[in-house]
């Protein structure tokens, strides 16, 4: 399965997601980070980030990175929310963490990180046949979004997030009561445009996420902060909701660090985002709120796997495909069959990247050498592995480097036959690390070919699953005995390359 990243840099904390993605399944998730860097705060006073702002986040993104990059990722995106919107400084920041994430960070509009929160929303909780209002309250802005059977209606985003609010309006400690009336109205002029426009009441339901909506619902609840993972799909009433932010408007710093459920930082800045989860119930006439742990990042990793981003790395590109079937004309090579066995050995080696965990390009070299690996018959039938192996690695083929060729060659001769023995003198002068990608994409050439031993395209597609071994099922209109005897001839290769066992079922459509 596909590995995606994610990154959001937002005005009060940069997030951090890894995971695996499964056809109409959860995604599951392989690593996490989160930690608070108050971007925003001198944005939201002073126009422009704060040097020291941008050194922690410069440091909290090698960790991330770090943390995701040797876990096998196809594609990541990273994105930049209000704060870096705002900055008069923004490119210099933007200029930093490019080097880091070594890709491009984008500064994404408040439509787009709606659209994320939606779709990461609709990833963890499907409502597909609901109408329900989406609240998040990030640092700078809060998105407010309506949505129906699973699809985006309207979207809105406007500058009420905790530490924007907090930054303009509450500088006293506890609050002055002046300060939280006009921080008040302040809320309802900016979302008026969203009343306007949203329909209110006949909501199956509400959902909060970003961590004021945590914070919130774990106090409501008393679910300690340490346990906050409990706080997810728990509910919370507007009366509720309201007693507590009336009750931590009259409190200390020190007295709001003490309630259960608010962390140390989140209790600088929550009455801001209490009173915008009050005002915006009130206004669309919802009487609870129920939290949601999704975000910008779940959208995120949805959307790559939606998009099937990364994919492209593991295939030739057209001009490259051009050249192979080109070249594989030329030696009468079966392009029907060749094609078929191409798909075949692309598909297993997405599948099976969590335990190859090899680069993608790699696959672009498999892809080739399933195209490929028959030319030799042209020589002779008998070793036509080996005539493969001798063509390629002589041939010139435009679009690969002389390294990727003899890469490609070597798949070829080992696409059938023995596999690597220390008798084998080219396969010995490869380095150690160029044997090992050889030795673990062989059985998936192999396992391909056998999928298509009647050359008759039998099997229509296969269905992988990862357990303890590899379990392919083959689906077909037609008996595929032939083709599951084939593969399972494969399993000794790949036992000893993947340390698994592989089995092979017949699926009648």
């Amino acid at each position: 399965m596909p590995r995606y990243a994610a990154i959001d840099i937002g005005s009060n904390s940069v997030r951090m997601m890894a995971a695996e993605v499964e056809p109409r399944a959860p995604i599951r998730v392989l690593a996490e980070d989160r930690q608070v860097t108050r971007l925003g705060e001198s944005v939201f006073r002073t126009g422009s980030l704060d040097p020291a702002a941008i050194d922690t986040v410069c440091a909290v993104l090698q960790r991330m990175v770090a943390a995701y990059r040797p876990l096998g990722i196809l594609a990541s995106r990273a994105v930049a929310t209000a704060a870096v919107r705002d900055a008069s400084n923004g490119e210099e920041f933007m200029e930093r963490v490019n080097a880091i994430l070594d890709q491009p960070v984008e500064v994404i509009s408040g439509q787009e990180e709606a659209r994320l929160i939606h779709m990461g929303v609709e990833s963890r909780w499907p409502h597909p046949a609901e109408r329900i209002l989406i609240i998040d309250i990030g640092g700078g802005s809060a998105e407010i979004i309506e949505a129906q059977e699973g699809k985006l209606r309207a979207a809105f985003s406007r500058p009420l997030g905790a530490v924007r609010l907090h930054s303009v309006f509450l500088q006293n400690d506890p609050p002055a009561a002046e300060d939280v009336r006009r921080m008040e109205e302040f809320i309802d002029e900016k979302l008026a445009v969203a009343a306007r426009r949203i329909e209110p009441g006949n909501f199956a339901r509400a959902i909060g996420t970003s961590a004021s909506a945590s914070a919130i619902v774990s106090a409501a609840n008393r679910i300690p902060r340490l346990r906050r993972e409990e706080a997810d799909r728990r509910r919370a009433t507007v009366a509720q909701i309201r007693r507590l932010y009336k009750a931590l408007g009259v409190m200390p710093l020190s007295q709001r660090r003490a309630v259960t459920g608010i962390g140390p930082r989140r209790a600088e800045i929550i009455l801001p985002g209490a009173a915008v989860l009050v005002k915006v119930l009130d206004q669309f006439q919802i009487p609870q709120l129920a939290y949601c742990a999704a975000g910008v990042r779940d959208g995120i990793i949805r959307d790559l796997a939606n998009r099937g981003a990364g994919h492209e790395r593991a295939r030739l590109q057209s001009d490259q495909r051009m050249v192979v079937e080109h070249f594989a004309r030329r030696f009468a090579v079966d392009l029907k069959h060749a094609r078929k066995v191409a798909v075949f050995a692309r598909d297993l080696f997405q599948v099976l990247a969590p335990w190859h965990k090899l680069e993608p390009e790699q696959g672009r070299l498999l892809e080739a050498a399933a195209l490929l690996r028959d030319v030799g018959h042209a020589i002779n039938d008998m070793s036509h592995h080996k005539h493969s192996q001798y063509i390629v690695a002589n041939s010139d083929l435009a679009g690969f480097t002389d390294s990727e060729r003899l890469e490609v060659a070597m798949l070829c001769r080992y696409h059938r036959k023995s596999m690597p023995t220390p008798r084998h003198g080219e396969f010995q002068a490869l380095s150690l690390e160029r044997q090992r990608v050889l030795l673990l994409l062989a059985p998936i050439l192999r396992i391909a070919d056998a999928l298509d031993r009647s050359r008759d395209q039998r099997v229509d597609q296969i269905e992988c699953q990862l357990a303890a071994g590899l379990t392919i099922a083959l689906h077909a209109e037609s008996d595929t005995a032939l083709e599951q005897w084939a593969v399972e001839r494969v399993e000794p290769e790949f036992r000893q390359a993947y340390q698994r066992p592989l089995t092979v079922t017949g699926v009648r459509l």
